[in-house]
């Protein structure tokens, strides 16, 4: 009995071994493949430089529609489809233009621009004096005494001590989003926002904001300003509480527009009715040309089906690339893929999104189960020589985010984010700001990771069908 339980032990460890040599063998193809042959690099500069920003509802967000699956077509992939929904269209108008005034005939120019949705200004634009905060409590506390009749100055930085520039971010976004909601109920007749960015420079980085159930008569403009705008306008404040503020923009929200998520299939050979996703948003903001936010995870999600594609590996569960329409100022292409997922009856087991820039990756951030989890820690020696180390609980992606449940496991590209909120949103965000070679490796991480939850992800028994034989 013991020497045959030892036998079993020794041919379970051949076969881990086996497995473990035949997977490590799979990854080295795949970023060969990518770093070789990738075309990750030349779709990002044709999807920059050629069509540009890409805005829901834009020329710019219709013509890269088109491209993209002109590409996926070309691919060789089993099926190639649009799907439509609708989605806002906001457009921006003539450039934004401030000024503070210290004094009579005394101003400085200073770099601004409108939030995602914000309302225009009136004509003549508006020049009120401020009031400087450091978020939204800040606001209910001075009440309407404090706030009627100003434009309200939302001041408060990046945290500088926080190493996860996502947290930092998340720190104080939220006086982007609803600070024109809160001040235009205490009679705000404007909104100044300092820029979201660690970095010290002149470009304001937008962004969506919302007025929440606020009627259109009560909204009030609201813009982001550079962060040496803000420090000028802090330090002016201090010296001279009666300094005043000037903008002008005639941005404007029109009516929804028809627009597509792209989506391309390889069928699965064994699990055909079982679906893994990969994919990033297609649509950008309007001030660069979108590179690092998400034109970088649009080709690297297309790179994963053509990595294999080109080296033959054979997927057991279907694998789509979605390109998500409409992420930045709605996430209406998000929803209606999980929405029209749902509608079908169909089962995603994986999903994999890039949205956080094209810099050098680290590994994946998972909202899993714990099987799962542990699962993927079993695989770090696979990805170590590739530097790729980080392996975490956590958050995975907007555009994914509608497809929790149901035993489904997410994950999100986790690059280095030291540099990308200098880009976010911003006019800089463009191609020269992405090196070829960080968003191959992006590319190769994510393409191998796809391939490991593939062969290894441990499905909720509800979602155990039999295998089809070949």
């Amino acid at each position: 009995m013991i020497k045959r339980l030892l036998i079993l032990v020794v041919i379970c460890g051949v076969s881990a071994f086996a497995k473990a040599q035949n997977d490590s063998i799979q990854i080295r193809k795949i970023y060969d493949e990518a770093l070789k042959n990738g075309n990750s690099y030349e779709w990002l500069d044709y999807l920059s430089n050629q069509i540009g920003s890409r805005l829901s509802g834009s020329i710019g967000a219709e013509q890269a529609v088109e491209w993209t699956k002109e590409q996926l077509d070309s691919v060789g992939l089993d099926k190639v489809w649009l799907q439509p929904v609708m989605v806002p269209k906001w457009v921006r108008g003539t450039p934004e233009y401030a000024f503070i005034e210290t004094g009579l005939g005394e101003t400085t120019q200073v770099p601004i621009c409108a939030l995602g949705g914000s309302v225009a200004t009136p004509n003549a634009g508006i020049k009120a004096p401020v009031v400087e905060v450091q978020g939204i409590q800040e606001v209910e506390a001075l009440g309407e005494e404090g706030i009627k009749g100003k434009i309200v100055f939302f001041n408060r930085p990046m945290q500088e001590e926080l190493i996860e520039t996502f947290r930092a971010y998340g720190g104080c976004v939220d006086q982007r989003y609803s600070g024109a909601e809160t001040a235009a109920r205490y009679g705000a007749v404007g909104v100044i926002v300092r820029s979201v960015t660690h970095s010290l420079d002149d470009y304001p980085h937008t962004g969506s904001m919302s007025y929440g159930d606020l009627p259109k008569s009560k909204r009030i403009p609201a813009a982001a300003i550079s962060t040496n705008g803000a420090e000028l306008l802090s330090t002016l404040l201090k010296l001279n509480p009666t300094t005043k503020f000037y903008y002008s923009m005639s941005c404007k929200n029109l009516q929804d527009v028809q627009s597509y998520n792209v989506i391309g299939e390889i069928t699965g050979s064994t699990y055909p009715n079982h679906y893994m996703v990969v994919g990033g948003h297609l649509d950008s903001w309007d001030l660069g040309d979108g590179s690092h936010d998400d034109g970088a995870g649009v080709v690297q999600s297309m790179e994963v089906l053509r990595i294999m594609k080109a080296i033959g590996y054979k997927p057991k569960h279907s694998m789509r690339v979605v390109l998500f329409m409409n992420e930045e100022n709605g996430l209406r292409g998000g929803r209606k893929y999980a929405s029209v997922a749902k509608s079908k009856n169909e089962k995603h087991v994986f999903a994999l999104e890039s949205d956080a820039g094209g810099f050098t990756p680290r590994g994946f951030s998972f909202d899993s189960d714990d099987r799962n989890f542990n699962e993927v820690l079993s695989w770090k020696p696979l990805f170590e020589p590739y530097l790729i180390h980080y392996f975490v609980r956590g958050g995975s992606g907007a555009d994914i985010g509608p497809l929790k449940g149901d035993g489904t496991v997410l994950a999100g590209l986790r690059p280095d984010s030291q540099r990308y909120f200098d880009y976010h949103h911003a006019a800089n965000d463009t191609f020269d700001a992405v090196n070829k070679r960080e968003l191959e490796l992006g590319a190769a991480t994510m393409t191998s990771l796809i391939y490991m939850m593939d062969n290894y992800i441990q499905k909720p028994a509800k979602l155990i069908t039999p295998p089809i034989k070949n």
